[in-house]
């Protein structure tokens, strides 16, 4: 099943508990009372799991407060976050005027809200098709920045995390573990030396030349990544047998058929998580992408804090919220599109 495919079956069935809930919700306290009417629950033990219930739902409103608040800011009249009598603006202002100001007159997907559209032009004399961006003076703006510095990530990233993974969890080498415990230390010295580091990078990237460069960003984010997503990854790996492998050989699977049929399937949960922790990398990182990418190549999440920091006495919080709701979105989308193979990874078991 496509990606797409299991996007929408994975709505469709929260759509279909949510609606079924009240139902599912009725059988379950009929169910309570039958077995406390027949002695196979204490009173007790109902109230305990009631009162956890209460406890679990209590912990949902509390960490889905700040959504739940952003929101009904970006919602909100004029650049005020408060209302007078509470810390909620008033229902009866709410309007769009955030949101058309971040698609129409902000950076978020083209420079100054001037829309263009994409076309293919035949090149000069060479015959070559260009793509460019017709109908407007400035371009794409901050979220094609950041798609294009995720992808170089996703790419590189996964380019070098499968095969370390399945090396490290399938092969036995000279220097594996100095290696691997390497990869621990490399997960952990950024840290300490978070301000050293950034000046030994701003250094060298400028004495070659690659500042303002989105596509060597996206590489030093993948970079970054590798170490602790492979060590990820090759846990999950760890956890299939070899017995499988080594029955696709006698299948006749060549060596790549079985890392493409049978190691990867299996490992998808792994690559879900993987996927959402490398996409991370590339879509949230701020300090580095500010220091060395100049204004007309910032990503969304510089974009973000300019906002924040535009205004000499007052930020518009209004813009602010609607601009982080509309970044954070895609993060969303990905881990709800990656949700249902992490789930599906719970349920994996021993040999069949």
């Amino acid at each position: 099943m496509s990606l797409l495919g299991s996007t929408l079956a994975l709505i469709r069935s929260k759509l279909i508990a949510f609606a079924t809930a009240p139902k599912r919700f009725s059988v379950l306290i009929q169910r309570a009372i039958y077995d406390v009417r027949t002695g196979k629950r204490t009173p007790w033990d109902v109230a305990k799991s009631v009162l956890m219930t209460l406890f679990g739902l209590a912990m949902v409103l509390v960490l889905l407060f700040p959504l739940f608040w952003i929101t009904s800011a970006s919602l909100a009249e004029g650049s005020r976050l408060f209302n007078t009598s509470g810390i909620f603006p008033d229902p009866s202002t709410y309007n769009l005027d955030a949101y058309r100001w971040v698609i129409f007159e902000s950076d978020f997907f083209f420079v100054d809200g001037d829309w263009g559209y994409p076309q293919l032009v035949l090149g000069g004399g060479s015959g070559l098709v260009s793509f460019q961006w017709a109908g407007t003076e400035t371009g794409p703006g901050a979220l094609f920045n950041s798609l294009y510095i995720v992808s170089v990530t996703l790419a590189a990233g996964f380019g070098m995390i499968v095969p370390a993974a399945y090396a490290f969890s399938r092969r036995q080498f000279v220097g594996r573990k100095r290696i691997l415990y390497g990869y621990v230390l490399f997960t952990q010295i950024g840290a300490g030396l978070s301000i050293a580091t950034l000046v030994a990078l701003y250094s060298l990237f400028s004495s070659y030349g690659l500042t303002n460069n989105l596509f060597i960003l996206g590489l030093f984010y993948a970079a970054s990544a590798i170490p602790f997503n492979t060590w990820l990854l090759k846990t999950y790996m760890d956890n299939i047998p070899i017995s499988y492998e080594e029955a696709a050989m006698v299948d006749g699977a060549s060596f790549l058929d079985t890392i493409r049929e049978v190691i990867l399937p299996l490992t998808k949960p792994g690559l879900a998580v993987v996927l959402i922790f490398v996409w991370l990398a590339g879509w949230n990182e701020f300090i580095i992408a500010q220091t060395l990418l100049r204004p007309e190549n910032y990503p969304l999440s510089v974009e973000l804090y300019n906002i924040a920091t535009e205004g000499r006495f007052s930020t518009p919080w209004t813009r602010f919220a609607a601009f982080a709701n509309l970044f954070a979105l895609p993060v969303a989308v990905v881990y709800f599109a990656a949700q249902r193979s992490v789930e599906d990874g719970l349920s994996f078991g021993g040999m069949e």
